[in-house]
C-alpha cells in the first residue's frame, strides 16, 4: 500500500510552540509528529510513502530522506500554495497504486487499514473512501452526514454536539479528479468534496480509533503523553 501525507500547511496557530518548523515535524515526545506517523502507517501495511510539501519542506526532506522504517519514499513539491485538492492533485502524479491512501500529516488516526481497505473493496467501489471519526462534540470540525455505507453531505458551520466528523484519511483513485476542471490550486473540503457527496461518489468508514489533530496548541500540548501511550506495542 502506498500514502501520500499532505505536510505543506504553515501550521500558524503552533507558532508559539513550534517556531518555524513545519508543523508534521512538531516534536512530539522526543521525536517529530511525522516519524510517529509513519511508523504507524509502516505498521499498517502501507510500504511506500509520497510527501506532499509545501512551507519549510525541505526539514522533511532532510530527516525522512528516501527511506525511513523500511518505507520507501518520494516527495511531490509545490512550486506555490496549492492548496489540499491541489497538493492531492499532484502528488497523484508520483503515485504507483491504485487505489492510494491520502492522510494529513498533522493528524493521527489509530485505523484498521486492511479493514477500510476490504470495505472501500467490498461494495460498488466509489472512486473515494472516507475515514469518519465519532466525537462528542463537532463544532471545531464541522459535521459529515451519512446515509448507509455513502457520505452524502458535511455541515461546516455553527454545529455542536455529538456527530461524524471527516478525519482526513482517504482512500482514493489516482483518477479522482480527471474530468472535473479544477483549478491547479483547490481546496479538497471546499471545492470537490461538497459534489461528490452529493453525487454518491464518497464511501463512508466509521472507526471509533483514537483521534488527534494537533494543529491548535492544547491538543499539541495533550498529544505528548497521549499519543505514546496509544502507540505502545502497536
Amino acid at each position: 500500500m502506498e500514502a501520500i501525507v499532505l505536510a505543506g500547511g504553515l501550521g500558524t496557530r503552533l507558532r508559539s510552540r513550534i517556531a518555524d518548523r513545519p508543523k508534521p515535524m512538531a516534536e512530539v515526545a522526543g521525536k517529530p509528529f511525522a516519524a510517529w506517523l509513519l511508523d504507524y502507517l509502516a505498521g499498517q501495511g502501507v510500504t511506500a510513502i509520497i510527501f506532499s510539501l509545501g512551507y519549510r519542506g525541505e526539514a522533511i526532506a532532510e530527516y525522512f530522506g528516501t527511506h525511513y522504517a523500511g518505507l520507501a519514499i518520494r516527495y511531490a513539491v509545490e512550486e506555490t500554495p496549492l492548496g489540499t485538492g491541489g497538493a492531492i492533485h499532484l502528488a497523484l502524479a508520483e503515485s504507483r497504486q491504485d487505489p492510494v491512501w491520502v492522510v494529513n500529516g498533522d493528524t493521527m488516526l489509530c485505523l484498521d487499514y486492511q479493514a477500510m481497505w476490504l470495505a472501500h473493496h467490498s461494495r460498488a467501489a466509489p472512486p473515494m473512501t472516507m475515514a469518519l471519526r465519532r466525537v462528542a462534540e463537532t463544532g471545531r470540525y464541522g459535521a459529515v452526514e451519512v446515509s448507509g455505507d455513502r457520505v452524502t453531505g458535511f455541515t461546516t458551520g455553527g454545529t455542536s454536539g455529538a456527530g461524524l466528523i471527516n478525519s482526513g484519511v482517504y482512500l482514493l483513485s489516482p483518477r479522482l479528479f480527471d474530468g472535473h476542471g479544477l483549478a491547479a490550486a483547490f481546496s479538497l473540503e471546499r471545492d470537490f468534496l461538497p459534489l461528490a457527496a452529493r453525487q454518491g461518489r464518497i464511501g463512508a468508514f466509521v472507526t471509533e480509533g483514537w483521534f488527534i489533530d494537533i494543529g491548535v496548541p492544547e491538543d499539541y500540548d495533550r498529544a505528548q503523553t497521549e499519543l505514546p501511550a496509544q502507540l505502545a506495542g502497536r
